[in-house]
């Protein structure tokens, strides 16, 4: 399989390039021209085109060929990057590729989530913040999955809890709203995310959803799976 990692730099981006060898994908990453020294571990076993994730031109020639396209849709700035970048996948993407998108839990797609009074205060308060200082535009993240959801590509949306740093604790759970009990803990280890996007390339079941996730290990999770917590 052949595959496009979009935003492969970042923290998240790099776990997926490794779940992706790992499988032994041939994987193509895109990331800003000043973050190519980041991949330098994967840089003899790689393809690596450098450049904004938005631009159109080189995102048609990152997914030429390939078989499915992992997007981190990164928010910066105010200029429409996450959406821009969104806008290329959907457009360029090899018909019948599997496109598998990142984001926060703070994304909805039918109205159906229940977020806590003190969660829709942060994102406020933050959201606020990040876009007066012109860093990030957590408005377009919610515009790029519009688009993605009005699609009518083989997109799947990855919604994030809290993550933190370690080994992998296996494959996340993952449920249709937050708000679910499974998804109480709010907390997923970032290698396992990367590792759920992976996955979620050859699961067809995955198609059309936007699975709001959380760890397979977390207090929650466990006791959604009957196992007692100590």
């Amino acid at each position: 399989m052949k595959i496009c990692i979009v935003g492969a730099s970042g923290k998240l981006g790099k776990y997926m390039v490794q779940h992706a060898l790992d499988r032994g994908y041939e994987v193509v990453g895109v990331c800003r021209a000043k973050s190519v020294p980041k991949l330098d571990a994967f840089k003899d076993r790689i393809t690596i085109l450098p450049g904004p994730t938005n631009d159109r031109e080189l995102i048609q020639k990152a997914v030429q060929g390939c078989d499915g396209v992992l997007t981190v849709l990164a928010p910066w700035g105010v200029h429409d990057y996450a959406s821009g970048t969104a806008q290329a996948v959907l457009d360029y993407a090899q018909p019948g590729a599997r496109l598998i998108f990142s984001c926060g839990w703070h994304i909805t797609r039918d109205g159906q989530d229940v977020y806590s009074t003190l969660f829709k205060v942060l994102v406020a308060i933050i959201g606020f913040i990040v876009r007066l200082v012109r860093l990030v535009d957590l408005n377009d993240q919610v515009e790029a999955c519009r688009r993605i959801f009005a699609s009518d590509t083989r997109w799947t949306v990855v919604r994030g809890s809290d993550l933190e740093e370690g080994p992998s604790e296996g494959l996340p759970v993952w449920s249709h709203h937050v708000g679910d009990p499974i998804l109480k803990s709010n907390l997923t280890r970032r290698i396992d995310f990367a590792l759920f996007m992976v996955e979620a390339l050859t699961n067809d079941d995955l198609i059309h959803e936007a699975p709001a996730i959380v760890g397979c290990k977390t207090a929650s999770a466990l006791e959604h799976a009957g196992v007692t917590v100590q």
